[in-house]
């Protein structure tokens, strides 16, 4: 692989922890010295349940994480041999199908490293948004594709969704009939539905993963190797690093235990909103961190809300309920003084110095061994999920009802304009204004604002939410996150309900222009679903498994033009 030429003795290494601002100095040395007293670190490496809680359900059997660097790092050759072969049969595509935890380390090593010398580009598709699917098939030759399957589970129902729909496509190919199995590739546990399918239609091969791992733990298993070496990424190189990490995170004032203890105790001080700033060649890697730590804080009232991809500010704009970590590769003079002058003001700063792409191997084990730290500090149990499968109960309800009736329950709106429909907001003749209203009469003190976007994630469409969570920022001195529907309920789903309940829910939904049918089975055309059903009954399930746990939500439908809708909505805020 031509990323394997990189020579190691030419990148020397630099402390990790590269700074802490004076702010973290008391919690820091307050963290590390509870670590020591009850003997954390090695208490994690002996897989000690009671750490987290006494029972040892979802901790015992999640653990596997800890050594699997070393594992995959030992089995290598089946991945190299694997993707030379991909490649020197000239597929230029590799497609994988997955949500949550099974694709969100892909995506990030897919966008960070581009196709290497020969290497087929990957393509992750991971929503039931029909007009992203139509858009995303539109970017790869068909004929010339390799498709991952991925899902610990093997019945995530927008994976196998997806898989069903292009399973179909490649049969209906000219001569692909009878062999469309061998353009598939399968990752997911042992024993799980995925690995009968595979082993039925013929897959080209299946990867079984450690199943004491969870899915947001899972990026140096085979959920993110596979993908990452298909695409000629040097993993040999990533897991080295992260192995090396893990071989020093023994040690109770290791990087890992510095910026685990830290997190939590700036969550305990209130400073639980963990706003991480990275810089633009590393732009993707906040999407996994944000899975990873609002999944695994959000829980029994308590949470770290991790903040990605909002733009610095000045410091008037920041409430005293932040806590900022910069990843630096390389000097970026605007952001550190902007930085450095936040520190003044009192905000805590950590940065973590990465000397290269491929230390996002050690940046992995250095973030999942942080997140264990912090949910041992914070006295939550890290490796459960009790709030997800809310809202999977009410989408599958509202399907089921759709099913019997053929429509869905009748909503009326509070407000209705000529771009816009409102609902559960205020009562207003302009409907874009009923958002000032909605937010200054329901944001709480210390409190946030979520995006939450089932639309089609165009560049203008993520331009536009982008400026108006800055505007909320702005006005409001509040938190700001932007997700996408149906992968942020796989991501910060969690922690919206699960937390202390001092955020306000905007979400944003369109007219279907488009759809796509669902195959009720791989290989077979009839079909009683479409995505654009799927996709509307996870947003409704999902604002009555908020409303059910008394979170604020507002609902703007955007009617005969997202772009324009959304722009009276930036509109209104000035």
């Amino acid at each position: 692989m031509v990323e394997g030429k990189i020579k190691r003795s030419r990148v020397r290494r630099k402390t990790l922890l590269r700074s802490i601002g004076e702010p973290c100095n008391d919690a820091l040395e307050r963290g590390l010295a509870a670590i020591k007293n009850e003997k954390v670190m090695d208490r994690i490496w002996k897989n000690d349940h009671t750490l987290w809680n006494p029972a040892p359900s979802q901790i015992a059997n999640r653990m596997g994480w800890l050594r699997v660097a070393g594992v995959m790092a030992k089995n290598i050759g089946q991945l190299e041999e694997m993707a030379e072969a991909i490649r020197d049969e000239g597929f230029t595509n590799v497609v994988l199908l997955g949500m949550g935890g099974s694709s969100l380390a892909p995506t990030v090593l897919g966008r960070i490293f581009r196709p290497m010398d020969g290497y087929p580009k990957l393509t992750v598709i991971d929503t039931t948004n029909p007009e992203e699917i139509i858009s995303s098939s539109q970017r790869f030759d068909l004929a010339r594709s390799i498709f991952v399957v991925a899902t610990k589970s093997g019945n995530t129902v927008e994976t196998m969704a997806l898989f069903k729909y292009f399973y179909n496509k490649v049969a209906n190919l000219p001569g692909q009939k009878e062999s469309a199995g061998q353009r598939f590739i399968a990752i997911t546990d042992p024993g799980s539905s995925l690995v009968d399918i595979a082993e039925r239609l013929g897959f080209r091969t299946t990867f079984l993963n450690d199943p004491n791992i969870g899915g947001r733990y899972s990026a140096l298993s085979c959920f993110g190797m596979v993908p990452a070496a298909l695409i000629g990424v040097n993993v040999k190189l990533m897991l080295q690093r992260a192995v090396k990490l893990s071989s020093c995170s023994e040690s109770p004032t290791s990087d890992a235990a510095k910026l685990g203890v830290l997190m939590g105790e700036m969550a305990m001080e209130g400073r639980n909103k963990l706003t991480l700033i990275v810089p633009p060649a590393l732009e993707s890697f906040g999407m996994w961190v944000e899975q990873l730590i609002a999944e695994s804080t959000g829980k029994g009232g308590k949470g770290i809300l991790p903040v990605i991809g909002e733009n610095l500010g000045q410091p008037e704009v920041y409430a005293k309920d932040r806590f900022f970590v910069y990843l630096r590769m390389k000097s970026h003079g605007d952001w550190e003084k902007r930085l450095s002058n936040l520190e003044i003001e009192g905000q805590p700063v950590v940065s973590i110095n990465l000397r290269d792409r491929y230390d996002l191997g050690e940046q992995f084990f250095l973030w999942e061994m942080a997140t264990a730290i912090a949910g041992w500090r914070m006295g939550i149990n890290p490796f459960d999920q009790p709030n997800v499968e809310a809202s999977k109960e009410m989408s599958r309800r509202i399907i089921s009802q759709y099913m019997d009736k053929g429509t869905f329950p009748k909503e009326d709106p509070s407000s209705v304009g000529t771009d816009i429909k409102v609902f559960g907001g205020p009562v207003c003749d302009d409907a874009a204004g009923a958002l000032i209203p909605f937010v200054t009469e329901e944001l709480s003190e210390d409190g946030y604002i979520a995006l939450q976007s089932y639309l089609q994630p165009t560049r203008e469409t993520e331009r536009l939410l982008q400026l108006l969570r800055i505007k909320l920022r702005d006005r409001f001195r509040v938190a700001t996150t932007v997700g996408y529907g149906p992968r942020f309920l796989h991501s910060t789903g969690q922690l919206h309900k699960g937390d202390a309940g001092r955020g306000l829910f905007i979400q944003f939904t369109a007219e279907g222009f488009k759809d796509v049918s669902i195959p009720d089975e791989p290989g077979s055309p009839p079909s009683s679903l479409t995505f654009g059903i799927l996709q509307k009954a996870q947003a409704d399930g999902d604002r009555e498994a908020l409303g059910a746990k008394g979170r604020k939500v507002i609902r703007f439908h955007l009617l005969r033009n997202v772009a324009v809708g959304l722009k009276s909505l930036v509109k209104s805020m000035e």
